[in-house]
């Protein structure tokens, strides 16, 4: 009630800064590098997919060695002690809905375990939150059905209040709506099957961001494949 009540009293102020954003946003590319292959040795122990928009795709890192997804397999090789495969398909600017066509037009290679990073495009977007879950329910069911993923993981969206870009009140309103959506994404994920919602809160700091004040460092990234590399041992089963 509170955050309508703002958007109304705020609405010019709110939106001349979402548009000052987007005028001087630094634009930082997705970083090169593989975006499949194998890390760790020994026995195949999980095969991994992580999809989603650019922070799925590790911008704010030079290379996908320091992004989300090599660090995310190198996480999982050391906590299971074999080797793990994995595979990134991520573009930049993709809301939910975006990202479920990207995933059936690049078809994917039978994956054990699936990280979904989505959420900030939606809000940015203003993709009604009902709307971006079905979306995402549309992703965990395609990716059960058709690649034989056993786990999928929705990660949280990031506190954007703590973003160095965005301006107050902006960030506030936009850190209220990433709060908002979490819930949600939780609640849902908690009433489907094998699908889980990944808590990143707490993660989120100014100086891990990069120089876009916008996307994750190198040592933001660090964090976050830590958190959802315990996630993902902490739902396999036992034995």
């Amino acid at each position: 009630m509170l955050v309508h009540a703002a958007r109304i009293a705020l609405a010019p102020l709110l939106y001349a800064q979402a548009r000052r954003l987007r005028a001087i946003a630094l634009q930082l590319p997705e970083p090169p590098g593989a975006r499949a292959g194998i890390e760790g040795r020994g026995d195949l122990r999980l095969r991994v997919l992580i999809a989603g928009d650019s922070s799925a795709a590790g911008v704010g890192a030079d290379t996908q060695d320091e992004a989300l997804a090599r660090p995310l397999a190198r996480d999982l090789a050391q906590r299971l002690e074999g080797a793990i495969s994995w595979q990134l398909m991520a573009r930049t600017g993709l809301t939910s809905e975006a990202l479920f066509d990207l995933l059936r037009e690049q078809d994917p290679a039978p994956a054990d375990v699936a990280v979904v990073v989505v959420g900030v495009n939606d809000l940015t977007s203003e993709v009604p939150l009902r709307r971006a879950l079905k979306w995402r329910h549309a992703i965990a069911d395609f990716l059960r059905a058709r690649i034989e993923v056993k786990q999928v993981l929705f990660a949280s969206m990031p506190e954007m209040q703590h973003f160095p870009l965005i301006p107050q009140p902006l960030a506030w309103y936009a850190g209220k709506h990433a709060r908002r959506n979490n819930l949600a994404q939780a609640r849902w994920a908690h009433s489907v099957p094998n699908v889980s919602h990944v808590d990143l809160d707490g993660l989120t700091r100014a100086e891990w961001m990069a120089r876009d004040g916008y996307h994750p460092a190198p040592q933001l990234y660090a964090q976050v494949a830590a958190r959802i590399g315990a996630a993902i041992c902490a739902r396999l089963p036992r034995g």
